[in-house]
């Protein structure tokens, strides 16, 4: 359980990178070498309340995280994501945009990727 309300209670010392409307960090609790953590600069519960302008510049935002990630990691492939409210697991109610390196090997069967969020359904 996350002991923060919103992203913006963490020193700004914790930021890796910004662009016009996100800043980044690397995630606390990481599931990768590199998980990257793409957060709003205004106070936005999820996707659904940024603004058109704010989910132009998350392109912006998703490309320097990548960069960043490069810089210091060489991964196979990511997986970029986004828990939108409690029952798709948000514990932390401010925006933000997992950007989560893959490296061959990580697990067992990668096939189906994000779909296994619900395990049981993620192979088809």
């Amino acid at each position: 359980m996350s002991s923060i309300k919103n992203f913006l209670e963490l020193p700004t010392d914790k930021q890796i990178g910004e662009t016009q409307h996100f800043f980044l960090i690397r995630d606390g609790f990481p599931v990768s070498p590199g998980h990257t953590l793409i957060i709003s600069k205004e106070l936005r519960t999820d996707y659904f309340e940024l603004s058109p302008n704010e989910k132009a510049d998350l392109d912006n935002a998703i490309g320097l995280a990548r960069s960043l990630v490069e810089s210091e990691f060489t991964p196979d492939g990511y997986n970029i994501g986004m828990n939108c409210g409690e029952s798709a697991g948000q514990t932390v109610f401010h925006f933000h945009c997992h950007l989560i390196p893959r490296y061959a090997g990580d697990m067992e069967n990668p096939r189906g990727g994000v779909r296994h969020v619900i395990p049981s359904k993620g192979s088809y």
